[in-house]
């Protein structure tokens, strides 16, 4: 572990570390471990607490979820380690609505959602915010691969040192208020390093695999999860050229079908491949077409968050997936407050899918972002 001074210097402190409480939100995961290891080791008053989202772990055996089962048992053991308190706050039913079930409805609408955004958005930030207040700390902590840098105007959110391990996707609806409150320790940190610190403080899961991007889906298999929850999205349907409007084929279910996907379409005697370019859910309808007409020249985003001023002057760029590069863009109308807004591309760009967030730069600082509403195709 670093000296207390080094590890303080991490947290932004307002004050001398041996005055100041850092909670630590703990998924059970290594990072946040190695985070509320850091914060015991600055000197301050350091509490963990985990949400309890779901516990799907029992009926899948499956370890390094998030927030469940096994997870919650390695964040009191971590805990205990550190000789830090842990309390743990059922979610189960916030989580559910916020997060899974919003998941089944863009779906079963025909988008391709993330649900981790929403769950940043929610219990992650916005409950968690308010208990770490309500406890008095100084801040909350969080695992996640981000960089919080002190700015002109404020708290800045920047992309992780490591490219990699960059989380800031996730996390462009935070609001400068949460981001005045947050701390973000390993944004400068490659992974092999946190391991390190996670091993050199002993902790049990130093060596635990990493989480799954989507928690709550068993193997994978999200369409079960859906069919679940929304039986009529595993109805079938039919598979429908863009161009010629021709039925080329049946499909089973539009809970199989996301913008961009060539797999899974199972039909024969093409002269070339054809590509999902959309859902028309009222009519489970899976429009299909050649590559060409997966190129989009601008997206209409809504419920749209700015972090700090828009920056005048320099070239912003637009991630429209999370493992997607960012590509220049151009703003249309007013980011923030929840307004709409539309990004041109400055070159087309493919598989551009509703449902999806598009999250502006300006290099590496996070500018904001919205939901992909809809798209306008070349």
């Amino acid at each position: 572990m670093p000296e207390a001074a080094e590890a303080a210097a991490l947290f932004d402190l307002p004050r001398a570390a041996s005055e100041c409480r850092i909670v630590v939100a703990m998924s059970g995961g290594v990072d946040s471990s190695v985070v509320a290891a850091l914060a015991a080791a600055s000197g301050a008053e350091t509490i963990g607490i985990t949400l309890q989202l779901y516990d799907y772990g029992a009926a899948t055996g499956r370890k390094g979820a998030c927030c469940a089962g096994d997870d919650i048992s390695d964040a009191r053991a971590v805990s205990d380690r550190l000789g830090i308190a842990h309390y743990v706050f059922d979610h189960e039913s916030a989580f559910r609505g916020s997060v899974v079930e919003q998941f089944a409805d863009d779906y079963l609408a025909g988008r391709t959602p993330v649900p981790c955004i929403r769950c940043n958005m929610g219990p992650k930030f916005t409950d968690l915010l308010d208990m770490a207040r309500e406890l008095g700390a100084d801040c909350l902590a969080t695992g996640h691969y981000v960089r919080r840098i002190a700015g002109e105007d404020g708290a800045e959110l920047h992309r992780a040192h490591d490219p990699a391990r960059d989380q800031s996707y996730f996390l462009y609806g935070t609001t400068d208020v949460q981001l005045d409150y947050l701390r973000f320790p390993l944004g400068g940190m490659p992974k092999a390093r946190v391991r390190e610190l996670a091993a050199a403080a002993g902790l049990r899961n130093a060596a635990k695999a990493d989480s799954q991007d989507i928690c709550f889906v068993p193997d994978g298999d999200y369409a079960k999860i859906v069919r679940s929850l929304r039986p009529e999205g595993g109805e079938p349907g039919d598979i429908v050229h863009a161009e010629t409007k021709k039925v080329l084929g049946r499909h089973k279910g539009i809970i199989h079908y996301t913008v961009g996907q060539r797999r899974g379409l199972d039909i024969g005697g093409l002269a070339e491949p054809l590509y999902v370019l959309g859902i028309d859910a009222a009519e489970r309808h899976v429009l299909v077409g050649p590559k060409r007409m997966l190129a989009v020249s601008a997206a209409r985003l809504i419920e749209t968050n700015r972090i700090g001023p828009l920056p005048e002057g320099k070239q912003l760029t637009a991630k429209v997936r999370s493992l997607s590069k960012p590509v220049p863009v151009t703003l249309d109308g007013p980011l923030g407050d929840g307004a709409e807004t539309t990004i041109r591309f400055t070159d087309p760009e493919l598989g551009v899918a509703p449902g999806q967030a598009a999250v502006i730069y300006a290099g590496d600082r996070v500018i904001g972002g919205g939901w992909i509403e809809k798209t306008e195709r070349v």
